[in-house]
């Protein structure tokens, strides 16, 4: 039994990787690498160019796409052919009656049934000149009488219309023309057709063609004729053949004789771009130039709060307003920053003076200290860096509350984060009373409301406070919680600052002045907000949280 041999492995595996790649994937990064080198050569456009250009090609478009699409030279056309089929349709009707057939009764009247148009000068063939007549026989004498009959009636007509008419007999031979009376066109391919029982419309070059202007090169339909043929059946018979030709209206020509109302048209349409571009201008252009202007001044540090100008579009007061709004939190936070970066440094340096104070005594006048007195100043020099640290952590705890972002919150009964921080600090001559439960649902975090009752109840110890009762409301969408103690209350002259950080009356004692500050910073980030509140006694804060 042979042993298959294994298949042989490619020993470059990369050799073929572009090969492998399927087309889509090859099609993409080509488009990208297109699209890329478009980006970084594409020119810097103002939007009122941009807008300008938009309206000026729509403007033209109708105006384009009949000219070069030609579709009006087509029309034009199509035209000619119309005419040359009803001016036939009416010698045909006379011709009959010259020879003396009656008119269809009534009864036996054909169906309505107009010929339809056949040109189509984008596709149709365009044939060579006609050719010339050739000698023939004799005509029909009978249809030259009657074509003698009605030759003032087309004589008359010719002069309107401007159409070549040639009635043939049934050979092809000439008994209605000017100048080929007696000759054949028997031999003309639309002719035979028409002698065959087929109406035709066919276009032919002019011979005697000579541009008359100079944009009469342009036009496709200038140096064209078109010939209609059609047979005068009479009893089943072919009777006569009509042969019409006409130049038709050359494209610019029919420009030409409509020049008034095409002017009018462009000065018209180049009116309604104007003023269509000074509605975009004051509406959308101007007020985002005064946007950019306004936000260039703000970066350079310069504040102005920019009126929505009352032709504006929608979207863009309502940029305007979101604007003001972000112009007045950037100076809101421009200014904390400033009373912030003031008060850290303030802070700092008290405890940073003690602490160098007491090691440049340590230094200078250690070995004469007893060792009481140095006991001393070591003994104030880490009281001052433990006050650095507490500043620290309040610190890092503020920026984080400043900083948080608000995750999507879920129904908390507040209940069971104020029962915990309430535990954590009772004892010792202070108590918490909570209301019975149950107590309405909230949407915040339930550790934002733990760290915010933890500071209040803090606060309210620490002032002296030996019992705090809570008090909880919902109203309006609205979750009201107040926190109020029987301690010493809050000064008239410091109410309006005790939320400012770093404002503290407990400096000595070891306050920072933070917690107030990060309270209200947790709560506004989870869209609820803490207040101070009058009271008789004591001190109230009120707690406004959204309901669930």
């Amino acid at each position: 039994m042979r042993r298959r041999r294994p298949r042989r492995r490619d020993r470059d595996p990369g050799r073929h990787r572009l090969q492998d790649r399927p087309l889509p994937g090859r099609r993409a990064d080509v488009l990208a690498r297109l699209k890329d080198a478009v980006k970084r050569r594409w020119p810097p456009l103002r939007l009122r160019a941009i807008l300008t250009a938009v309206l000026l090609f729509v403007a033209l478009l109708p105006a384009l796409g009949a000219i070069f699409l030609r579709v009006y030279e087509n029309t034009l056309v199509r035209q000619t052919e119309a005419e040359l089929i009803a001016q036939a349709a009416v010698i045909e009707a006379a011709l009959l009656n010259a020879l003396g057939v009656p008119p269809p009764a009534p009864a036996d009247a054909p169906a309505y049934a107009p010929r339809p148009l056949t040109i189509d000068l984008n596709t149709m063939e365009i044939l060579a000149e006609r050719p010339p007549a050739v000698a023939a026989g004799a005509a029909d004498p009978a249809l030259g009488a009657a074509a003698r009959a009605v030759a003032p009636v087309v004589e008359r007509a010719v002069l309107t219309t401007l159409a070549a008419v040639r009635v043939l007999d049934a050979r092809g031979v000439v008994v209605l023309g000017r100048d080929d009376l007696g000759l054949s066109y028997g031999t003309v391919a639309e002719v035979r057709a028409a002698l065959a029982g087929a109406a035709s419309t066919v276009l032919r070059r002019r011979g005697d063609y000579e541009p008359r202007y100079a944009l009469e090169m342009l036009s496709r339909a200038a140096a064209i004729r078109v010939h209609y043929t059609l047979p005068v059946v009479s009893g089943g018979e072919v009777r006569a053949v009509l042969l019409l030709s006409r130049s038709p209206r050359g494209l610019f020509r029919g420009l030409y004789d409509d020049l008034g109302k095409i002017a009018l048209g462009v000065v018209a349409g180049l009116a309604v771009i104007v003023a269509v571009a000074g509605v975009l201008s004051r509406t959308i252009t101007r007020p985002i130039d005064a946007l950019g202007r306004a936000t260039a001044t703000i970066a350079a540090g310069g504040h102005v709060l920019p009126e929505t100008p009352p032709t504006a579009a929608v979207e863009i007061r309502a940029l305007f307003h979101d604007f003001r709004i972000m112009a007045a939190r950037i100076e809101q936070r421009s200014n904390y920053l400033r009373d912030f970066a003031r008060a850290v440094s303030h802070e700092f340096k008290t405890p940073l003076a003690g602490i160098r104070g007491a090691l440049e005594l340590l230094e200078d006048h250690g070995a004469a200290m007893t060792e009481a007195e140095r006991r001393h100043f070591i003994a104030n020099a880490l009281a001052d860096a433990g006050r650095l640290n507490r500043l620290v952590g309040r610190l890092l705890s503020l920026a984080r509350a400043d900083m948080a972002v608000a995750a999507a919150p879920g129904p908390v009964d507040p209940a069971v984060p104020c029962r915990r921080a309430a535990d954590a600090l009772a004892g010792e001559g202070f108590a918490v009373e909570l209301p019975a439960p149950p107590w309405p649902a909230a949407a915040i975090a339930e550790d934002v409301l733990e760290a915010v009752f933890s500071i209040l109840f803090e606060n309210s110890r620490q002032a002296g406070a030996r019992r705090v009762t809570l008090d909880v409301r919902a109203a309006g969408g609205m979750v009201t919680i107040t926190v109020a103690d029987d301690g010493a209350g809050i000064a008239p002259g410091d109410r309006d600052r005790l939320f400012e950080p770093f404002f503290t009356t407990r400096r000595a004692s070891g306050g920072t002045g933070l917690g107030l500050a990060i309270a209200r910073a947790l709560l506004r980030n989870g869209r609820a907000d803490l207040d101070l509140v009058s009271a008789p006694a004591g001190t109230c804060f009120r707690l406004s949280l959204p309901a669930a």
